[in-house]
């Protein structure tokens, strides 16, 4: 029997931006900016619109949550994300 492994890594460290991104930094080192304004047209996340409510974004269990249950998965934020230029993984 096989241990599934997950595909895309988990958030380690994310930072609230200035015109709604995401800086994201994951567990594999690699460093992504996250675009949220296409998110903040519906849903939950209407509410990120509010800058207060944005910038308490979070690291939880390796996804981003922010307060009212708003959350998104690892999965989303790093094949939705783009790399920052200049910054690679980590080794070692």
């Amino acid at each position: 029997m096989s241990i599934p492994t997950r595909m895309n890594p988990y958030v380690k460290l994310v930072r609230p931006l200035e015109d709604y991104l995401l800086e994201v930094v994951f567990d594999n080192g690699e460093h992504r900016i996250f675009d949220m304004k296409p998110y903040l047209r519906s849903g939950v996340f209407i509410r990120l619109r509010n800058h207060a409510v944005f910038k308490a974004a979070r690291v939880v269990a390796g996804s981003v949550e922010w307060p009212g249950e708003i959350d998104l998965s690892h999965d989303t934020l790093y094949i939705e994300s783009r790399q920052i230029a200049g910054l690679s993984a980590v080794t070692g």
